[in-house]
């Protein structure tokens, strides 16, 4: 077979094309003999013929040959069984055998870090979406469900800790120095959810005390000189167990549960029933070494990974088309458990924020697809901002829709009705339906169809008769393959108020179901401000009529959080492209809201910090039909300075006072920190002869790593001697610390610097820069692909040097390679310059021979 010319016309899978399995696998029994260098793993299946058919059993496997082929206790000779596109067809007569293959494995060798691999003197696991076929013959897709039985024998000295799924049976010693464990998993899983780990481990242990009374033994597996950094996920361990009980009823079913930190992961963790395997950075935190936002990631990773227990285990997806089914909802369990764990307001703003950032460019682009795709190449490249941001937004807007107790009924009659089984989004949307006594027909069309829908409001006020009318009409956007779109039912939040009692008239939730609907209210005196989309009740992009004196007033006086932020933030959108756009633009009026805000004592600190945050760069060039980076760039650089030098008294007021004796994790003290940094850009921003100094003197006597990280890129932004001091100080104190040098990188890759693309090229030949680690990958070049001014240099430059990196890693890891095409996939939205030299680049990368179908099916896409 020609390698290449598979490589170039890789499968297109379908969801129409779906149909139940030809065979089920019922019961799987793993012996795993361990070795980094070569391991061997006997697996027996209990198979049962699916149906009246005739059919030959189908086991996927990637890369592997069988050595061993036996069925019910009999050797097979090789004229008896065929590979086919790398799977093992067995034909098979009757309705049930027992198979048993042999394969040999190299997980020192596996650069994918999908399957089995070798990971800092570990071996462990990572097999969702398709990486058990790499383990073993098997059939591997997400509705086959079987109980696992795993027997592991290693080499003590190396790997005296020997994890699986579920709760341990038996363990002993064998000859030779080695020894044997036996885990068994009582509850039916897909084989995505298999999971090992064999190392030299320490073990911080606790338990937890179910609703029911089970006792349940917790464990958190790192290195020993790690262990310390552990003690905030297991807390956010303890809280998500207690809050799942609380607000959904969901109990946690097995004796254990274990985690596991990896420093080698292609994504963040992994929910592996009963043994989750964490990336690193979001089990490790302590003070010096972890900002805020990384102690609040580790809460809300290992919340998400938990809920998974239920909403992604007990209940799975039928297919990987249906993957926002688990990843859609629980997102939306994890935001709402970090925001019960700190700020709704804030987790509220920094979940849009990250959704605008992320999901919103992807729905404009060649990559837009729905929440629930109809086809792929390959899965990998659906483990998107669309599946797991998007997906949570719909669910919601059905929970809004439906209202806390309606909501709840639904949940708890989809987890009855599916536990144990495969289930789909529909399956979802018809348990609301029951549950919550609501038609979702039209609701439907969220999963349907992609891209963003702009709503355009219109308000209008007759004083004769107190009457207001509000116009509310949609339009979605066509997307690829999806020319013509349906009106979506939208549920829009809003409030009206009048401008001189600042009264609220009242909240209430319109729904939008029409292409265009008026809505009215009586009985207002006076032209009342609106207010919309309150809470973000809907994930849209709104154009209104609002003026910038009633965004003034808002951004003052709008008893919704998310509303009074957005309205700020609006503000401060139509001066910048106005500025932009050459339009004659009143920039105090900005500054104006700033200084309001900063000295309203009814706001905490970390929503002011949030509210006079100017939009990034990025979210500017989205507001504008072809981008300009310069432009932009300039532009909100002059507005920085003008808001810092205007009110450079209270940014030194406020650094100073808000400069903490110690160290500590409560919302206020965090709150503090965030203020207190955006106090320190705003001053060193206007310009001040002092802002270097004080920023290095913060970054110097900081007794935590979200002030010292903070101080180091607002200096990276600048050209200093501080700055030179700060980055060489930096790099001496964590250089051996992986997960901290990850931020000496990410922060000088997006720093807004004239000279930050040469400097990346600069770091990706540093010795401390590898391609086999892909937090390291994500931290220069993922960071890098994400500083608009930076990555599109008129220059082309930094396109070239991502699309070496992809090129150079595609051979290593496909799916982190594959995960830095998109920002090159925007060239439609530049100019005309800019757009040929990132096709060139694309082309550049299509042109490559052995090219992976990860990166191919992106870059194909990218450039139609």
């Amino acid at each position: 077979m020609d390698i290449h010319a598979a490589a170039a016309s890789p499968a297109v899978i379908r969801r129409s094309d779906y149909r139940v399995p030809d065979w089920l696998v019922p019961d799987v029994t793993l012996d795993f003999d361990l070795d980094p260098a070569l391991t061997t793993v006997r697996a027996k299946l209990a198979v049962a013929r699916n149906g009246g058919h005739d059919r030959p059993l189908r086991l996927d496997g990637d890369g592997l040959v069988p050595l061993e082929v036996k069925v019910d206790g009999r050797s097979l000779t090789q004229a008896e069984w065929h590979l086919e596109a790398g799977a093992l067809i067995l034909p098979l007569p009757g309705a049930a055998h027992e198979v048993e293959t042999l394969v040999e494995l190299a997980p020192e060798r596996n650069s994918k870090l999908m399957g089995l691999y070798a990971s800092g003197g570990l071996l462990c696991t990572q097999c969702e979406a398709e990486g058990f076929r790499r383990i073993t013959f098997f059939p591997d897709r997400p509705d086959i469900l079987s109980r696992y039985s795993v027997r592991m024998a290693a080499d003590k000295a190396c790997f005296p800790i020997l994890l699986a799924n579920g709760d341990p049976v038996e363990q002993g010693d064998g000859e030779d120095g080695r020894h044997w464990a036996i885990w068994n998993d009582p509850y039916p899983k897909p084989c995505y959810l298999f999971a090992l780990v064999a190392g030299d481990l320490s073990c911080n242990r606790d338990r937890f005390v179910t609703m029911s009374g089970r006792d349940v033994q917790l464990g958190i597996w790192v290195k020993d000189a790690d262990l310390p950094r552990t003690t905030h996920a297991m807390e956010a361990l303890k809280n998500s167990m207690a809050w799942d009980e609380r607000v959904y009823g969901r109990e946690y079913d097995l004796n254990v549960f274990n985690i596991v930190a990896v420093a080698d992961f292609n994504f963040g963790a992994m929910e592996n029933k009963g043994l989750n395997i964490f990336n690193s950075r979001y089990i490790l935190a302590d003070p010096d070494t972890a900002t805020d936002i990384d102690y609040d990631g580790v809460e809300g990773v290992v919340a998400h990974e938990y809920f998974h227990n239920w909403s992604g285990n007990r209940v799975t997806c039928r297919d990987w088309f249906q993957l926002s089914l688990k990843e859609g909802f629980t997102v939306f369990r994890d935001q709402n458990f970090s925001a019960d764990m700190g700020s709704h307001a804030v987790k509220r703003i920094e979940d849009v924020r990250i959704l605008r950032a992320g999901q919103f460019p992807e729905d404009s682009g060649p990559l837009a697809h729905p929440v629930r795709p109809e086809s792929y190449m390959e899965i990998s490249n659906f483990y998107t901002a669309t599946i797991y941001n998007k997906g949570a937004e719909l669910i919601r807007m059905m929970a809004l829709m439906l209202g806390p107790e309606r909501f709840h009924a639904g949940t708890d009659l989809y987890f009855d009705r599916h536990d144990g089984q495969a289930a789909t989004c529909e399956d979802f949307v018809r348990a609301m339906e029951d549950g919550g006594n609501i038609d979702l027909t039209q609701f439907r069309l969220w999963y349907e169809q992609a891209g963003t829908p702009r709503v355009r409001a219109l308000l209008s006020h007759d004083a004769a008769t107190g009457r207001v009318n509000l116009v509310l009409s949609q339009i979605i956007p066509p997307t690829p393959g999806q020319p013509e779109k349906r009106p979506m039912a939208i549920p829009i939040r809003v409030a009206l108020f009048d401008r001189e009692s600042r009264a609220n008239h009242g909240d209430e939730t319109l729904m939008l179901t029409r292409s265009e609907q008026r809505f009215t209210f009586q009985n207002v005196a006076t032209a009342p401000v609106l207010s919309i989309n309150r809470g973000f009740s809907a994930p849209v992009i709104v154009d209104t009529n609002r003026s910038q004196a009633d965004l003034a007033f808002l951004s003052a006086h709008d008893d919704d959080p998310f509303a009074r932020y957005e309205a700020m933030q609006q503000l401060m959108v139509n001066v910048l492209v106005g500025q932009i756009g050459g339009q004659p633009v009143d920039e105090s009026a900005v500054v104006d809201a700033v200084r309001q805000t900063l000295i309203d004592p009814a706001l905490d600190s970390a929503f002011v910090a949030e509210a006079i945050r100017l939009p990034s760069e990025a979210y500017l060039g989205d507001q504008m039909p072809i981008v300009d980076p310069d432009a932009i760039h300039d532009a909100r650089d002059a507005l920085q300075h003008r808001i810092g030098a205007e009110l450079e008294p209270l940014w030194r007021d406020m650094h100073a006072r808000l400069r903490a004796n110690s160290f500590s994790l409560s919302p206020a003290a965090k709150g503090a920190r965030k203020l207190r940094n955006a106090a320190l850009h705003y001053l060193v921003a206007s310009g001040a002869a002092d802002g270097p100094l004080t920023a290095f003197e913060q970054f110097d006597s900081a007794d935590n790593m979200t002030e010292r990280q903070a101080a180091l890129g607002i200096l990276a932004n600048g050209e200093s001697p501080e700055r030179i001091a700060a980055v060489d100080i930096f790099y001496n104190r964590y250089c051996a610390d992986a997960l901290t040098l990850d931020k000496w990188f990410q922060t000088q890759a997006f720093a807004l610097h004239p000279d930050t693309v040469d400097l990346v090229e600069k770091l990706g030949r540093h010795k401390d820069f590898t391609l086999n680690n892909p937090n390291r990958v994500r931290a220069l070049y993922g960071a890098f692909s994400g500083n608009q001014w930076a990555f599109h240099h008129r220059s082309g430059k930094g396109y070239r040097l991502v699309a070496d990196c992809i090129l150079a890693l595609d051979p290593i890891n496909p799916q982190t390679a594959a995960r830095l095409v998109p920002p090159l996939g925007r060239w439609k939205r530049f100019d005309a310059q800019r757009a040929a030299l990132m096709q060139a680049q694309l082309q550049r990368i299509l042109s490559q021979p052995g090219l992976s179908k990860d990166v191919m099916e992106q870059v194909r896409k990218s450039l139609d």
